[in-house]
């Protein structure tokens, strides 16, 4: 059997079960944005971990190296805000081709240590190889949240209101500019920025753990369609999502009337946006999302709600079912 038949979540469902059968039950293991392992009395220690792979992850050639320093590192404190945590340090392992010059990985560095400065995330070490052909840069990152405040994707319930910290699909529009060579005009260039430069949604993430009612929690990497399969299967639900409600940035909605692309479909499936998926319990999403907006000055937007178990993931439009031509990012698919 080939990878490309389970893809990577299936490939993932078959080695996990031995990992976790005999985990102690405040460990939580494979399934969440990051590891979660008792500290002490009241703190949980979060440890995760990404890897950003030549050609799959990144084009070397389209991305500035301080941006891909940048990224890597962003890409593992975004987990570490889906958990509602605070990161602390981080680890990072590089493998490195014969082509690359020291000077373009001095940028690299100088983009990763510009992101750690500004959250405060310390690199304390990790290893440093050759690679045959490829850049592969692996970072970990560990941070801690208090006992009664972290959040896991298992933890949505039938009737929820499903919402996100920010807009979604201008990083996989800035990605589609790359890919199919377009004009890279004002407004590409800020879609580019989106996609190379994500942001961690940390102060986000660790208000609302705070805050009663709000139960599932996950960040938006592979795309809502994607992502929302994960909090599907750990909480035993469905979900359903309204089209009109998704929120997408002014610029996306420009770039993609000019190049007649479906923004709708890109929001849904593109994928690294690194905002916060959300679940809060209905009855008080309304107080919660009035002052995330005084704490934050945007909205929390509202997509739609998590439904009954088997229901499976469904888009509406004015009512409308629907069904997109792509979905979310799936590795070996």
């Amino acid at each position: 059997m080939k990878l490309s038949t389970i893809g990577e979540f299936g490939f993932i469902h078959r080695i996990a079960p031995p990992f976790l059968k005999d985990l102690p039950n405040s460990i939580v293991g494979i399934g969440d944005d990051c590891a979660v392992i008792p500290w002490n009395n009241d703190t949980f220690l979060l440890v995760t971990t990404d890897m950003l792979i030549e050609d799959i992850h990144f084009l070397r050639a389209k991305i500035p190296p301080a941006d891909l320093g940048y990224k890597a590192l962003a890409v593992n404190i975004s987990d570490i805000a889906a958990m509602g945590g605070i990161p602390t340090s981080s680890y990072i392992s590089i493998g490195i081709p014969k082509d690359i010059d020291v000077e373009w990985l001095d940028e690299v560095y100088a983009g990763l240590h510009e992101l750690a400065c500004e959250t405060q995330v310390h690199l304390l070490g990790g290893d440093t190889t050759k690679s045959p052909a490829h850049l592969v840069i692996n970072i970990t990152v560990l941070g801690y949240v208090k006992a009664d405040q972290v959040k896991y994707r298992s933890s949505a319930i039938e009737g929820d209101i499903i919402c996100v910290t920010d807009y979604l699909g201008d990083s996989g529009g800035g990605l589609k500019i790359l890919l199919e060579n377009y004009e890279q005009d004002n407004n590409a260039k800020e879609l580019i920025k989106s996609h190379h430069r994500p942001r961690a949604h940390l102060s986000e993430g660790q208000w609302l753990s705070k805050q009663k009612g709000v139960r599932a929690m996950m960040d938006v990497s592979d795309g809502i369609d994607s992502d929302l399969h994960r909090i599907m299967e750990s909480s035993i639900c469905g979900a359903e999502i309204y089209i009109e409600k998704l929120p997408i940035s002014p610029i996306l909605k420009q770039v993609a009337e000019k190049y007649n692309w479906d923004a709708s479909e890109i929001a849904a499936t593109g994928g690294e946006d690194y905002c916060l998926l959300v679940t809060i319990d209905n009855s008080y999403f309304e107080d919660i999302a009035v002052e995330f907006e005084k704490e934050f000055n945007r909205s929390l937007f509202e997509i739609g709600k998590i439904t009954k178990a088997n229901s499976g993931l469904v888009y509406l439009k004015q009512n409308q079912q629907i069904r997109f031509g792509k979905h979310g990012y799936n590795h070996f698919i």
